[in-house]
């Protein structure tokens, strides 16, 4: 059962996460659904904007903590979050989108979200660090301050304020994000399709040579929490739904 669904309108892609027993938490095989997807796109001139979204309810949960890493393809984390991309790609997003689903957010070049959504990076909650871009995209994509404090408290922020720092593009009311991100790619799509996929191209290359180093800090910021016993603990608790008792 595919847990990516498909739907192409007026030369917009709109990849919808479908896992709802999980939150749209990513594994391994929707991983490869993602990469795949965006395999065919790159591909298909006739594609000229995709938007991502999870439903009505909320975007993602992230990684499926059942999962002992992030799913990884040669897309990267989640099958694109390292790729360099010539089609924009817009995230839609209603409720919220919390660590990968945050980073999926951050991965992507514009945002559109509803009013009531939340953004947030949660993983020091569980003994974790944040592992697939945000470590580096948070600062790039926020002010740092923010980041910041959503990096080492956990804490979510809204989707008013994210837009008032300037990471979300549109806002919409509670339900319109989808609706609101395809009204963002019609206005994409009626420019140059070769002009677009330069302008992006060329912003894209530049951002993968400057994060060449954020990967390998993220990289190593991963393995060294992987030997505390803070991450057992967190995502042990996590599982069994109680508080961690940090030792």
């Amino acid at each position: 059962m595919s847990s990516l669904r498909i739907v192409d309108r007026d030369h917009v892609r709109i990849l919808t996460l479908h896992r709802p027993e999980r939150r749209n938490a990513i594994d391994q095989a929707l991983a490869e659904e993602l990469s795949a997807a965006f395999d065919a796109i790159e591909s298909e001139r006739n594609v000229r904007a995709v938007v991502l979204t999870g439903g009505p309810d909320y975007f993602c949960a992230g990684t499926d903590l059942t999962s002992t890493a992030p799913p990884a393809t040669e897309g990267g984390p989640y099958g694109f979050l390292a790729r360099v991309r010539r089609t924009p790609l817009i995230a839609a997003v209603e409720g919220f989108a919390f660590g990968g689903g945050f980073e999926c957010v951050l991965a992507s070049d514009l945002v559109v979200a509803a009013r009531d959504a939340r953004f947030g990076a949660p993983e020091v909650k569980r003994g974790l660090v944040a592992n697939t871009g945000a470590l580096f995209r948070g600062p790039g994509r926020l002010p740092v301050n923010v980041a910041t404090e959503m990096l080492v408290t956990g804490d979510p922020i809204g989707a008013e304020r994210a837009h008032d720092v300037g990471f979300v593009n549109v806002l919409t009311e509670a339900g319109g994000a989808l609706q609101g991100a395809l009204d963002l790619a019609a206005r994409i799509v009626v420019n140059s399709p070769d002009a677009v996929a330069i302008s992006l191209g060329a912003i894209a290359t530049e951002a993968a040579e400057r994060e060449v180093r954020g990967w390998e800090l993220t990289r190593s910021a991963d393995g060294e929490i992987a030997g505390s016993p803070d991450r057992h603990e967190g995502v042990t608790a996590f599982l069994e739904k109680r508080l961690p008792q940090w030792g």
